[in-house]
């Protein structure tokens, strides 16, 4: 593939952008993070309220994508509404979802579902989460009472979202806030680390039972750890508890999916902040685009044999030339990478809209702004120059990866 401020779409590659139920629906009310939100003495900023009022604008905001140029699109559906209340399901909301599959499809648009996108029912929080006895029964109970949402029409499906991050704010509860340092996260809980790897792999398997053809994967938050002279032990050490391990699950799976947005430094002390002087994105993160081409090859360097999706990468910025920037920078490195034989089936982008960043709507990763009071939709040039992307690849026919 040539290098230059576009990247070569091949045909049959998934092209398209994430969003989260939580973060774009809005109201909510039955889930645990809702309670989170107003709760009081947490650090969350701000309520989730209506979000972008996606769960009735789905139509619109699938009417841009397709429009703008993405063939694919990754969405969560939300427990907390699909089983308010335990061992109660509601089949007002699994129609409510299967609506958005068949949308999406008659959009011209394929989509990528996900079951479990960071938020619980409340109740399943209250009984204890994840680590409570039979939770992953449960979870797999809803997996298949969601059945409907996903049995035809879906090729691929994503378990959990980033299960590396869920166990870190398992330990952030146990812990405390304070346990968020300078220079990065805590240690995922273990207990809860065990527990989403099974509930995983037995969401996997009701899938499979239900449609052997659906390709099933979840999808990791890596870092790019960087390991300083010297410090590769150190590094190691680092990475397999809070992404390796998760990697790891993902063996027999169909696919894994690479979540990348910044890189981390290791040295003989563990990790380092980034410079003081580094650019920062809206979200403090060091601005890093080679990011997603090192996470995508140290992915593949775990599971050689496993095809991977990237299912999450962008930036937040107020500056959209900046974005773009970043954007061009990433998928040079992905592309790359590609080149050097490493099976990449798929990219989608974070985030389709500007929405509620757990906690704050100040971090605005969207390729389309959301106007907070009217929910007024504007494209902004990174969603059009991106987009046209993938309306280039399905014009030019080039071979599948």
């Amino acid at each position: 593939m040539s290098r230059d401020d576009t990247f070569p779409v091949p045909h049959g590659f998934l092209w398209g952008v994430s969003t989260a139920a939580h973060q774009i629906e809005g109201q909510n009310t039955n889930s645990d993070w809702w309670h989170k939100e107003h709760a009081a003495g947490t650090h969350i900023k701000e309520p989730s309220g209506d979000a972008a009022d996606s769960y009735h604008r789905w139509p619109q905001d699938m009417d841009l994508l397709a429009e703008l140029g993405f063939t694919d699109y990754r969405f969560s559906i939300e427990w907390a509404r699909i089983e308010p209340v335990q061992g109660e399901f509601s089949r007002a909301q699994i129609a409510h979802y299967r609506r958005m599959v068949e949308g999406a499809r008659a959009r011209g648009l394929r989509p990528m579902v996900t079951l479990h996108h960071f938020t619980v029912p409340q109740w399943f929080a209250e009984r204890g989460g994840w680590t409570a006895p039979g939770a992953t029964d449960l979870f797999a109970r809803y997996v298949e009472a969601a059945a409907p949402v996903f049995e035809t029409g879906v090729a691929h499906v994503c378990t959990i979202n980033e299960p590396n991050i869920v166990a870190i704010f398992g330990a952030i509860d146990r812990l405390g806030v304070g346990a968020i340092g300078p220079a990065g996260l805590p240690l995922p809980d273990k207990d809860i680390s065990a527990a989403l790897i099974d509930a995983h792999r037995r969401a996997r398997e009701v899938v499979k039972s239900i449609s052997p053809d659906i390709k099933v994967g979840w999808s990791v938050a890596t870092q790019a750890c960087q390991a300083l002279p010297g410090a590769e032990r150190i590094s190691a050490a680092y990475s397999w508890p809070r992404e390796d391990v998760f990697v790891e699950a993902s063996r027999d799976d169909d696919w894994v999916g690479v979540q990348s947005y910044t890189r981390t430094r290791v040295g003989m002390d563990g990790p380092i902040p980034a410079p003081m002087d580094a650019e920062r994105t809206l979200s403090g993160w060091e601005y890093y685009p080679p990011a997603l081409g090192e996470a995508v090859r140290h992915t593949a360097q775990i599971v050689p044999s496993v095809p991977i999706i990237v299912t999450e990468n962008g930036i937040s910025t107020s500056d959209d030339a900046r974005r773009i920037a970043y954007t061009k920078g990433a998928l040079k490195g992905l592309a790359e990478a590609m080149d050097d034989g490493i099976a990449v089936r798929g990219y989608f982008h974070w985030s389709a809209l500007d929405n509620y960043e757990w906690g704050s709507y100040a971090p605005t990763f969207g390729l389309i702004a959301v106007d907070p009071a009217t929910f007024e939709r504007t494209v902004k040039e990174s969603g059009r120059w991106l987009g046209t992307m993938g309306r280039t690849a399905r014009c030019s026919g080039t071979d599948e990866t």
